[in-house]
């Protein structure tokens, strides 16, 4: 048995984005010992690449606003099948958290008379998010990690956690490797909380980052925690498609929100074609008012771009499906239009969007400010992800909490825009505070080293193979499969070839090779990362299959319409005896007549 450098802590945290972050600063202010283990360099994570705003109803902009109608919106936005307490938890304490964060020195844009400035955005009753330009995700991340240096937390940077490590039922640590020189870890610890973000490099175009492999998803779910609406994927209505060099990245929804406008190879406004019925949008003939909704007028109407992403996303690809699509396989994203209303319409989008301005000024020489962007739906966000408590973010596996993209529950069906940075608030602090207690009440305990000797083994197996594909083209094969097959339009037949290929790709997987040593290779980290996106790539087809009708972020080409009695549950899967997936459909528990109530009047 090998001998691993051990480290321990009370809590360990595994992810250093907005998530990751607030909860070691929440543990770490309880009095542990917390260490803060993240597969990048400190302040590369994910999150700073949210642009929009945090979602939090302040009523700065809007004094109709409240948590009641965020709770509405996120129930409605996420199809009913939200954790309803993690809701209602979430549009009470955002606005504390935000300005929580403010205290800690973010500074975000103002109003007039100088409090923080809240912007529209899709789903979104009253203008709700909070925003610094469209840079907040990286105020958001220098401002934790700015606070979070003063409370002792221990940042070990570039390692990448292999599995968790356990104690019984309960966990107790986790087996890491360092990127740089491919040495092994034990991190003992009395709590895990999980905050690694998403799964979008399971599908060929994305906005995520290399960082995103459903490492959390994956670990928890082996560790023998349950998993939750995997099905739920978000694809974002506006990436990048053209030029290639931005192919895949984000167009913030705030573009949609100062102002800018879809249209198809025509140059009509498309989204016109297809307003859901009681939804407060205008149609074709008063256009106008769109425009002065996003310019605050409380009584304007909004535009039909700022609908669900779920639903703008389909659209787009009806016009792309349909011929109406620019020459690129997207559509058109304009927000230069608006120099017909405004004198200073170059100057206001730069100050507005300054990060969509120098950035496709510079990657792509597209100025936003006088053409059209041509975009369409690029992987974005998972709403499902592992099985938490609503009020302490603890899984089914004693001790293991998680917080953020890779915990299920809050967003439903469907996530709204500029939810995503508040849950990272609400959520990481809960799972912080809480994983902390529980380190506290319960004995200390130790990790199996057995366990993390044959996980060593293994992530090792690779340099002792002569023969055998490299990682990369199972990892395209992959992205391909998911893309097609398990893409924004699904159907049963294509999703269980998905399966099939998903099946022969972890035969290939098994018996990888890699060439070279341990010490900046690639190619090995490629190879550790190939089990993590095929476990959550299996269960996102596994749960898409399972869930026989259209919802939310979840659309079935076979059972285009919503079934009424798939409402009353969640679809949860879990790791088999013979280490098979077992799905099983959960019902959703009842939500208080209160909050009922609180839907009924519309918040």
């Amino acid at each position: 048995m090998a001998d691993f450098e051990t480290v321990r802590h009370d809590v360990l945290v595994v992810g250093a984005g907005g998530a990751g972050l607030r909860a070691a600063i929440a543990a770490a202010a309880d009095g542990v010992s917390v260490g803060l283990v993240c597969k990048s360099l400190l302040g590369k994570a994910h999150t700073v690449m949210a642009e929009g705003g945090i979602a939090a109803a302040m009523g700065n902009v809007d004094d109709r606003d409240d948590w009641k109608v965020h709770f509405a919106d996120t129930m409605r936005g996420g199809q009913y099948i939200n954790n309803w307490r993690m809701a209602e938890l979430h549009a009470k304490e955002a606005p504390a958290r935000v300005r929580e964060l403010e205290a800690w020195g973010a500074l975000f844009d103002r109003t007039p008379d100088g409090r923080i400035l809240q912007r529209n955005f899709g789903g979104h009753r009253y203008p709700r998010l909070a925003h610094v330009g469209d840079r907040t995700g990286l105020e958001m991340i220098r401002t934790l990690q700015d606070h979070g240096i003063h409370h002792g937390i221990d940042v070990h940077m570039e390692w990448t956690v292999l599995t968790l490590l356990t104690d019984g039922e309960r966990v107790a640590g986790a087996l890491a490797y360092d990127r740089e020189r491919g040495r092994f870890r034990v991190f003992a610890a009395g709590a895990v909380v999980l905050a690694t973000g998403g799964i979008g490099r399971a599908f060929r175009i994305t906005s995520n980052s290399w960082e995103y492999t459903g490492d959390g998803q994956s670990l928890a779910y082996h560790a023998g925690a349950v998993l939750q609406d995997m099905e739920f994927v978000q694809f974002h209505p506006t990436g990048m498609v053209w030029p290639p060099s931005v192919r895949g990245i984000l167009v913030t929804e705030g573009v949609r929100g100062e102002g800018g406008v879809l249209t198809n190879r025509e140059g009509r406004r498309f989204m016109f074609d297809d307003i859901p019925e009681n939804y407060r949008a205008q149609t074709a003939a008063d256009a106008d008012e769109g425009w002065r909704y996003t310019q605050g007028d409380k009584n304007a109407r909004r535009p039909p771009e700022l609908l669900t992403r779920d639903h703008v996303a389909r659209s787009i690809t009806r016009e792309v499906r349909e011929g109406r699509g620019s020459p690129h396989g997207g559509v058109y994203l304009d927000i230069a239009w608006i120099k017909e209303r405004l004198p200073n319409a170059a100057e206001h989008i730069k100050k507005k969007l300054p990060s969509m301005y120098h950035q496709f000024k510079q990657l792509a020489d597209i100025d936003i400010t006088t053409e059209p962007m041509e975009v369409g739906p690029t992987t974005h966000y998972i709403m499902g992800g592992i099985h938490v408590d609503g009020d302490t973010q603890m899984s089914t596996v004693p001790g293991l909490f998680a917080a953020g993209e890779c915990a299920a529950g809050l967003h439903g069906a469907n996530r709204l825009g500029g939810n995503s940075l508040s849950d990272l608030l609400v959520f990481g602090q809960r799972a912080g505070t809480y994983a902390a207690q529980f380190a506290q009440a319960h004995a200390p305990v130790a990790p199996d080293l057995g366990q993390a000797n044959e996980a060593a083994q293994q992530a090792l197996e690779p340099f002792s193979r002569t023969t055998g594909e490299g990682p990369y083209q199972i990892q395209h094969a992959l992205q391909d499969t998911m893309q097609e097959l398990v893409g924004i339009v699904r159907r049963e037949e294509e999703m269980a070839k998905a399966l099939s290929q998903i099946s022969a790709l972890s035969a290939r997987a098994a018996q990888v090779a890699v060439v070279g040593n341990r010490e900046y290779n690639p190619g090995w980290h490629t190879a550790l990362d190939l089990g993590n996106l095929l476990t959550v790539a299996e269960a996102i087809t596994r749960s898409a299959i399972e869930r026989r009708e259209s919802r939310g972020g979840h659309f079935r080409d076979d059972f285009p319409d919503k079934d009424p009695g798939s409402a009353t549950f969640n679809i949860t899967l879990r790791k088999g005896p013979a280490g098979r997936m077992e799905l099983s459909r959960e019902p959703i528990r009842p939500m208080p007549d209160a909050l009922k109530q609180v839907i009924a009047e519309g918040g």
